[in-house]
């Protein structure tokens, strides 16, 4: 196996790491202790990031990249929804 494939496999299974972080929130049906400014900024982040990955077509950037994005988006829109909690 290549630096090449483990590299691409790493990428792609990082960002799987925050699938533990939703069900938590959806399980507490709270998100009052996540920051709503630390949700929104690593998720702009990773949306603005995500373009350079593509135009460098670099694979393992590119599978980063998507996995990434598709799991902050999700974790944005759990915390986002579930963010009623702090309030009762």
């Amino acid at each position: 196996m290549s630096w090449q494939t483990i590299g691409l496999w790493a990428g792609i299974m990082l960002p799987l790491w925050d699938i533990p972080l939703i069900v938590r929130v959806i399980r507490r049906k709270s998100s009052a202790d996540i920051s709503l400014l630390w949700t929104w900024g690593i998720w702009l982040s990773s949306v603005l990031m995500a373009p350079s990955a593509f135009v460098a077509h670099n694979t393992i950037a590119i599978g980063f990249n998507i996995v990434n994005v598709i799991t902050l988006s999700i974790v944005l829109v759990v915390v986002v929804k579930f963010r009623r909690g702090k309030q009762k």
